[in-house]
This record gives C-alpha cells, sequence and structure tokens, in this order.
C-alpha cells in the first residue's frame, strides 16, 4: 500500500479479532509512534501495550474505576468486557512537562498524532483498529491506577487487531465542505 493510499482509505474498525499485531507489525507500529511532529523535542508520548492478560488487568482497572466513581450500571457491568474487543490495545498517554515555548496543547496533539500514526501503520499492515477514549480516557481513578500522575493526559486507547469483516465504509466529508480559500 503506498502512502497515498494509505491516507485516503484509511478507516476506523471496531469488529476486531485474533490474531492482533506480531512482534515485527508491533516494532513497526512503535517506530511510526515517534516520527509524529514534537515541538521543542519533548517527545510527550509515553505508552502501554496491553495484550494477553493484560487485558483482564485493564478490565479490572476500569470495573474499579467505575464502581468509585459511582458510574451508571451500564458503565460498571460493561467495564471488564470492554478490553476484550481486540487482541490488543495500546494507551497513548501524554505525560504534560511544563515548558515555556511548548503549551499543553501541543504536547497533547503530539500524543494524539502519535495514535494516528501507529492507527496507519497497523492499517498499511492490513490489520485495523479503532481509537477510543471516552469514560475510561477521562477518569481520574484509571489514571491512578495505571501508574499516572493527575496531569498526565490519555490521549485515548488504540484498539488494534484483525478486521472480522471486510467493509469499506461510505465517504462522509467531501473536499469543499471543510476547505476554503483566504
Amino acid at each position: 500500500m503506498d502512502a497515498i493510499e494509505l491516507l485516503t482509505t484509511r478507516q476506523s474498525d471496531s469488529n476486531l479479532s485474533f490474531p492482533g499485531p506480531s512482534q515485527a507489525q508491533l516494532e513497526i507500529i512503535k517506530k511510526a509512534a515517534l516520527k509524529v511532529p514534537d515541538h521543542g523535542g519533548l517527545a510527550p508520548w509515553k505508552f502501554i501495550v496491553v495484550q494477553d492478560e493484560g487485558r483482564e488487568r485493564l478490565g479490572e482497572i476500569y470495573h474499579q474505576a467505575a464502581v468509585s466513581e459511582h458510574q451508571d450500571e451500564r458503565t460498571i457491568s460493561r467495564a471488564k468486557e470492554l478490553p476484550q474487543r481486540a487482541p490488543m490495545i495500546i494507551i497513548a498517554v501524554s505525560p504534560y512537562q511544563e515548558h515555556p515555548k511548548v503549551p499543553r496543547i501541543e504536547q497533547i496533539e503530539s500524543a494524539a498524532c502519535s495514535v494516528f500514526a501507529m492507527q496507519q501503520a497497523a492499517f498499511a499492515q492490513h490489520l485495523s483498529g479503532v481509537w477510543r477514549t471516552g469514560y475510561f480516557a477521562q477518569s481520574p481513578k484509571v489514571k491512578s491506577l495505571l501508574g499516572l500522575n493527575e496531569q498526565d493526559e490519555i490521549v485515548g486507547y488504540l484498539y488494534l487487531g484483525t478486521p472480522t469483516v471486510a467493509c469499506t465504509k461510505p465517504v462522509r466529508h467531501t473536499a469543499e465542505t471543510f476547505f476554503s480559500d483566504l
């Protein structure tokens, strides 16, 4: 797959199954994560790879957070199962670093670029994935149980695996709608 095809055909896919990325594929995904824009050379990213038994541990973390933070019954009941939706999850974190020229938002944006780069690298290797956020990315308890600091930002959970259905999603947007000249 060439770069133009990758950039214009990539899509998210939440219907994922085994196998997940092989070790060789994961190494390419990791390299892609580190080649994103990085103002000031801060490397404002940290990644936690979750697979095998780690998926159960992450489910327990989600469950503990949902219970202790008094989430609704649906969130609590689904918590343990959410990490089972893919063979691998990469948790992308932006650990904030005080810097006179690189504001917090730029550090988070750099980490977000890394998630996109990892998803692109997976897609280029005939894998698929979906970038998830929501309550478990914002939960102070989840951050604590993952050993993160309060100011760290969980940019997202990148679920990766083999797509279970081959369906190309329809084009939702056109360039004319979002681009204009000055």
